[in-house]
């Protein structure tokens, strides 16, 4: 590891050299390792996020203007990272794999009626105006986005996409083929 200092090492990792970047990874992993052990990541997640970060930064490396406080950056980015890794592990819901085991051929009768609210479900969007439906989409989007990226994309103002949300529902359930299933 050459004693660089962090703006000369960016500058030689942003016109490729390979190392410039060995010795900021050599020199900054051991910052983002103790950022995640803060936030109690381990293992193979710590791998995760330290790959997220260090593509953030071959993604962010023209953007950097003050490249002597990286450390700082690199920290507060690990820590945006962990606190995504945490709340997407709180959407997962674990399960034994032996609760499933029965359900792995549906029931005939299971398949017809999936598939009929499927048919239901689409007739039903298809009748809302294309901005519900957009909306919708963005909703329930794998994985979600945040209602600042819907906002975004939509332009509508955050506050009104929840209010928006309900009203497309609404409409959604007003339909006929949803409120026949819904009174079944």
């Amino acid at each position: 590891m050459r004693d660089e200092s962090p703006a000369r090492l960016l500058e030689n990792a942003a016109r490729g050299a390979e190392w410039a970047w060995r010795d900021l990874v050599a020199r900054y992993s051991s910052l983002i390792h103790a950022v995640c052990r803060q936030h109690r990541i381990g293992g193979a997640d710590v791998q995760d996020v330290s790959g997220a970060v260090w593509l953030q930064l071959v993604a962010n490396l023209a953007q950097i203007r003050e490249p002597d406080a990286l450390p700082g950056w690199l920290r507060t980015t690990t820590r945006h990272e962990c606190l995504r890794l945490l709340r997407h592990r709180n959407r997962q819901i674990p399960t034994e794999s032996t609760t499933f085991a029965d359900s792995a051929t549906p029931a005939p009768d299971a398949t017809l009626i999936g598939a009929e609210r499927l048919f239901a479900a689409r007739r039903a969007c298809a009748q809302l105006s294309r901005q519900d439906r957009e909306l919708l989409a963005l909703l329930f989007d794998d994985p979600p986005k945040s209602y600042r990226e819907i906002s975004a994309t939509l332009g509508i103002p955050i506050g009104s996409i929840g209010p928006s949300r309900a009203r497309c529902l609404a409409r959604v359930r007003s339909t006929p083929a949803i409120a026949a299933l819904l009174a079944g």
